[in-house]
C-alpha cells in the first residue's frame, strides 16, 4: 500500500508539473525589445553609413555598453535568431551558443552591441548543418553578462527548446 501511494504521489506530481510547463505563456520577443529606449534613439539617431574604405564599420562606444531593459529578467521568451556556436561536445552538438539577431553577426563582421546577442546553454545540444539557417530558442529569458573572445552577450537563456524558423 505505501508503494502505491508512493507511486500514485509521484504520478500525481509529474502531471502537475506537465500542465505547469504546458501552461507558460511563452512570449514572442523582437530584438528591439531587448534595447533600452536611450540605445534606441541613439542608434536611430546615427549617420548613414558610408560603404567606402577597408576598415569594418563599428558603432559609437555608447551604445556598446550593454545596457538592458529591467523588464525583460525572468521573461518566458521565444525569439529567433542565427547560432554563433561556442560549445561542443562529442558527436559536435552545440551545447553552449550566442543567439544574435542576423547572420555573420560576431563571425563575419562586428559584433552588435551586447543587449543584442543572447548567451544560450542547452545541454539537450543542436546539430548545425548550416550557420546561416535561423532558429526559434525558447526559454526563460535572464539578464546575464556572458564575455568571450567573439562578443559579449547582456541576456542568457537556458533553452527548453531549439526549433528551425519557419
Amino acid at each position: 500500500m505505501r508503494k502505491l501511494m508512493h507511486g500514485l504521489s509521484l504520478c500525481l506530481a509529474m502531471v502537475v508539473s506537465a500542465i505547469a510547463a504546458a501552461d507558460t505563456q511563452w512570449r514572442t520577443l523582437d530584438w528591439i525589445e531587448l534595447m533600452p529606449a536611450e540605445d534606441l534613439k541613439l542608434l536611430e539617431s546615427l549617420p548613414e553609413i558610408q560603404h567606402e574604405g577597408d576598415g569594418p564599420v563599428t558603432l559609437p562606444d555608447e551604445i556598446m555598453t550593454g545596457r538592458v531593459v529591467p523588464e525583460m529578467d525572468n521573461v518566458p521568451a521565444r525569439i529567433p535568431g542565427f547560432i554563433v556556436p561556442l560549445k561542443t561536445v562529442g558527436d559536435q552538438r552545440i551545447v553552449e551558443f550566442f543567439l544574435v539577431p542576423y547572420y555573420g553577426a560576431c563571425i563575419h563582421v562586428p559584433p552588435p552591441p551586447p543587449n543584442q546577442i543572447i548567451h544560450v546553454t542547452y545541454p539537450e545540444g543542436i546539430e548545425l548543418e548550416v550557420l546561416y539557417e535561423p532558429f526559434w530558442i525558447q526559454g526563460p529569458l535572464t539578464i546575464s553578462r556572458t564575455e568571450h573572445d567573439i562578443g559579449t552577450a547582456s541576456y542568457a537563456i537556458r533553452a527548453e527548446a531549439v526549433t528551425p524558423y519557419e
